[in-house]
């Protein structure tokens, strides 16, 4: 049978929770909370789910069946990824296109998160990494990566050598960061933070220091979503979901870095980016990363920024650690990037708190923190997925 044609998608809810460091809450109480938020902000009824879609589960947090025992939903749509923030992208488009295909009417994206009761986060001592021989953050201890962020330190090192840069310039995003975290009240990271006091933390894989690694957080974030006819009648201005691009994977691809600096990338794999290898902006209408006016990205680590910003044709090749310098990724720069802090400085909420964010812009409700004029957010990572949410006009 011929599948119905595709419903244009918004997003109608937002629900974030309190985050902290430590705190004697689950990871299914943290869930909860940001569906309620996400349904009052919506003007929505719990009865009005039937689809849920979340990229963690046990051990950071509960899988999607409990989740919809205890939350009483009756689900035509469900999708839980591995449990990793990588995957909140994939999570949103998944919730999406159950929407546009009609096998869900209200799609809730959901994360809740307690890394505080997790323990161990990478090393050989993290469960996780049993999954893949190695570690969930791209640590590979046969080759003695037995930390979070190896990967992106060996890859930011590869990337520096290649084209004679200066590695210390890369603090221009923590700053940015922290700068942002402090006119954003719900933040966990709002001491500041300037080039001096970044120059004096420690290493944690050379030459990543302290400031350049996501926090770990306890909290929760929720969206919901539904077809744009019906987010009209809703109590805020539908967000559209205007294009997306999946994640990419294959021999030349690192979860940290783009294509020809990972692991275990074989060969340059170098190539000019083209309007081919985005096609996110030709789907929203948009004639290429000029027209985005706020970007969001999972900032795991500090040179995500770099690698997302030519990855998406924002610089050319090699000249990313230059151009974010001189406040240009900050508030009242050219591009604004993770205006509420991200992974780095507001909260590690597997990204959800991204994407709440990108709404909140898109909305005008960002505060101090308000890009003016925001009609397009942009969501990326380094390893290539996308998704645009676009004012309603």
């Amino acid at each position: 049978m011929p599948l119905g044609p595709l419903r244009q998608v918004a997003v109608v809810g937002i629900g974030r929770t309190e985050v902290a460091r430590v705190s004697p809450r689950s990871a299914l109480d943290f869930s909860a909370e940001a569906l309620r938020l996400a349904l009052d902000d919506a003007g929505l009824h719990r009865d009005d789910v039937d689809g849920l879609f979340t990229n963690v589960g046990f051990p950071l947090a509960v899988d999607y069946d409990r989740m919809a025992e205890a939350f009483g939903l009756r689900l035509r749509a469900a999708m839980q990824t591995w449990s990793h923030g990588r995957f909140v992208g994939p999570a949103l488009q998944a919730a999406v296109q159950a929407v546009a295909l009609g096998t869900a009417e209200v799609a809730a994206c959901v994360g809740g998160v307690s890394f505080s009761g997790l323990g161990i986060v990478g090393g050989s001592g993290d469960v996780e990494g049993l999954r893949q021989g190695g570690g969930s953050h791209g640590e590979f201890p046969q080759y003695g990566m037995t930390a979070p962020g190896g990967g992106a330190a060996m890859a930011f090192s590869r990337y520096c050598a290649r084209y004679g840069a200066d590695p210390e310039l890369i603090a221009a995003v923590p700053l940015a960061a922290r700068r942002h975290a402090r006119l954003n009240p719900h933040a966990q990271m709002t001491k500041p933070l300037e080039l001096e006091d970044y120059r004096a933390q420690p290493f944690i894989v050379e030459p990543l220091r302290r400031p350049d690694f996501a926090l770990l957080s306890d909290g929760g974030g929720a969206l919901l979503v539904t077809t744009v006819e019906r987010a009209r009648d809703l109590r805020h201005p539908a967000v559209i979901i205007g294009g997306m691009q999946g994640l990419h994977a294959g021999h030349d691809e690192f979860i940290f870095a783009p294509p020809g600096l990972g692991v275990f990338s074989q060969g340059d794999a170098r190539h000019p980016v083209t309007p081919a290898d985005n096609p996110v902006y030709g789907m929203a209408g948009l004639s290429g990363p000029d027209d985005v006016d706020v970007l969001t990205l999972y900032d795991a680590f500090s040179p995500n920024v770099v690698f997302v910003l030519e990855r998406f044709g924002f610089t050319g090749e090699g000249e990313a650690l230059d151009w974010i310098q001189g406040g240009r990724i900050e508030l009242d720069g050219e591009l604004p990037v993770n205006t509420a802090g991200g992974l780095l400085a507001e909260a590690h909420l597997c990204g959800w708190g991204h994407m709440v964010e990108a709404v909140r812009q898109i909305r005008g409700e960002a505060g101090e923190r308000q890009v003016e004029r925001c009609e397009v957010v942009q969501w990326a990572t380094p390893f290539g997925d996308s998704v645009i949410f676009e004012k309603d006009r």
